[in-house]
């Protein structure tokens, strides 16, 4: 198990193990855009973080793993981990000479209390325990991992650069993303511009990327423990239930719903 500090870097490859944990407490930290020859697992059993990952269609693509939620890296894959706040950080390093049946995609998936449990077993064994112990565990996880939910929840991000001031705004929480007609001024640029960069650069409508971006600010702002009526009224909703609808429509399940640990 490694221990690392918020400004700490970390080379997984560099460390010659079939399986790798790390467990941490971890404040403030952006690991900057990195790939790994190792497959990893990410997820945080407290607290939320963010990662952005690379796209070969729109670029990149950023989604957030609130507790319940874990994301699945495969190697190669360019990626980047921002945490806000203190999070419980787990990961787990695999490497693939050992393991021929891990998925091959980038996944963001369920975490019940029986994958959840093996994630904090794994993250916290001991680097030079003998694989052979490790085995039975090892096989467990991975049928787990195939069976696990996998959730569309990623956002696509526009990379043209009209936009990135706004989108830095969104992020720091200077701007909301309000409807089009609001936003010309923000970006400096017509509705229809606007409209067209989203579609090409995103494969989505501008309003279809919005209803995205508040539901992915919503999961966030919650998990970091915002109440429902702080985030509510910080995405510019009529009212508590007026959110509440809004992300049972999308997510299909009410906010405290969706908070629960699966059992």
């Amino acid at each position: 198990m490694a221990i690392i500090e918020h400004d700490a870097r970390f080379d997984a490859d560099s460390i010659e193990v079939n399986v790798l944990g790390i467990a941490a407490d971890v404040g403030q930290h952006d690991s900057g855009m990195h790939t790994h020859q190792k497959a990893q697992l990410l997820y945080a059993p407290r607290g939320c973080m963010s990662i952005t990952l690379s796209d070969t269609q729109f670029g990149k693509r950023e989604c957030v793993l609130p507790p319940t939620k874990a994301a699945w890296i495969p190697a190669g894959v360019e990626h980047c981990a921002k945490m806000r706040n203190v999070v419980a950080y787990r990961s787990i390093y695999f490497d693939i000479q050992f393991f021929n049946d891990l998925p091959s995609s980038v996944k963001i998936l369920g975490v019940n209390s029986l994958l959840g449990a093996l994630i904090e077993r794994m993250a916290m064994w001991a680097w030079d325990m003998p694989s052979e112990q490790q085995t039975a565990l090892v096989a467990l996880f991975i049928e787990e991992l195939k069976l696990a939910e996998e959730l569309k929840l990623s956002l696509p991000i526009p990379s043209d650069k009209r936009l990135q001031a706004w989108l830095q705004g969104l992020r720091s929480g200077k701007y909301q993303a309000e409807q089009l007609n609001k936003i010309v001024g923000e970006i400096g640029a017509s509705d229809k511009t606007i409209s067209r960069i989203f579609s090409q650069q995103t494969g989505m409508s501008y309003q279809a990327w919005r209803q995205q971006w508040r539901i992915h600010a919503a999961i966030e702002r919650l998990a970091e423990g915002a109440s429902v009526s702080a985030v509510a009224f910080s995405l510019g909703f009529a009212s508590d239930s007026a959110f509440i609808s809004f992300f049972k429509q999308h997510i299909g399940n009410t906010p405290s719903q969706y908070f629960k640990v699966r059992l």
